[in-house]
């Protein structure tokens, strides 16, 4: 195969990020009529197997080998490096997340291969592909191209693709077999890390509710946490809030924080500056309301409204209250 996408469990289900990242995989190899496929390891590989088979891709590998059953960097790079051996495929593509953050360094020195991180989004010109970065804090954009051969292990940001445009398929699965041993595994790794703290996981929540510096201060967080009640969704907020100290690190949206794709983004009080708008840009549907019409996040809502947030959140509350009642 052409493309690999290599996917990771979530508790027993393919992660968000490795969903999107079949959507990027999909694009690429229609755009450059490849074939792709994926790759699925550890102690629910048939689980993923069986899921990553419903999607539009030419097969699904399979690794079941004891020595992976729980992560470890140095057994998951060096099951990975064989795949890629036996596969010979000329893009690798992740998810970017924590697990591949720690183990594919690891596995681009093995090969010693570039591993181009965290891309948002991706092109094709003359026959080649372009991935697309951001620099300094998201400021800048920057256009990569790899000019080794490949394979080429490349990342890309979340919600830099939507887990949505993923296409359908029918993929068969093949079981395949990497050689491990005990003394390959010099490393234990502790529990995985956990963005979120205190029951809140933005990642998968399908609505959020983020308050802004327009909320004014600490003591009008509760009409948001009463909104996000009401529609049964999840709190975050905008940097300045968190630096503020009136909510945790876990509920920050943005570069600095989390990345976000739900169903629906209520921005309340949100200027938008790029910061923060790349960690919520993959949202399917963006509600702003905020009192300053220049705003910079109405450029990219889907809905806006002009006005003050503290007379309008307590009113749209009890609306929606007077509906589920």
């Amino acid at each position: 195969m052409d493309v690999l996408i290599v996917l990771e469990d979530n508790n027993g289900k393919i992660h968000r990020m490795g969903l999107e990242s079949i959507a990027a995989g999909q694009r690429l190899s229609n755009e450059m009529g490849l074939t792709a496929g994926a790759l699925v390891l550890g102690g629910n590989a048939d689980g993923l197997a069986d899921q990553a088979s419903a999607y539009q891709l030419g097969e699904v590998l399979k690794v079941n080998d004891a020595l992976l059953e729980s992560y470890s960097a140095d057994g998951y790079s060096e099951a990975v490096k064989q795949i890629i051996d036996q596969e010979n495929p000329t893009y690798v593509l992740f998810g970017h997340t924590y697990q591949v953050r720690d183990y594919v360094p690891r596995l681009s020195a093995k090969m010693n291969k570039p591993f181009l991180v965290d891309n948002i989004a991706i092109r094709v010109e003359n026959g080649q592909p372009i991935f697309t970065k951001q620099m300094f804090n998201a400021k800048l954009s920057a256009d990569v191209e790899a000019n080794s051969s490949g394979p080429f292990l490349v990342s890309f940001q979340s919600a830099a693709f939507s887990m949505d445009a993923a296409a359908a398929g029918s993929a068969s699965i093949r079981e395949s077999t990497v050689q491990l041993d005990t003394a390959m595994i010099r490393t234990k790794s502790e529990p995985p890390f956990q963005e979120e703290v205190g029951g809140v996981d933005l990642t998968s929540a399908d609505i959020i509710v983020s308050i802004g510096r327009g909320i004014g201060k600490e003591e009008n967080i509760p009409l948001a946490v009463e909104l996000s009640k009401a529609l049964g969704g999840e709190l975050a907020a905008s940097r300045p809030v968190v630096d503020s100290g009136w909510l945790p690190s876990a509920h920050q949206i943005g570069s600095s924080g989390q990345s976000v794709s739900p169903k629906l983004y209520l921005a309340l009080g949100i200027s938008g500056a790029i910061q923060h708008v790349v960690g919520m840009k993959g949202s399917k549907n963006i509600v702003t309301i905020n009192k300053d019409p220049d705003a910079p996040i109405f450029e990219i809502s889907d809905y806006g409204v002009v006005g003050d947030i503290l007379e309008i959140i307590p009113k749209l509350t009890e609306a929606i209250q007077a509906l589920k009642n």
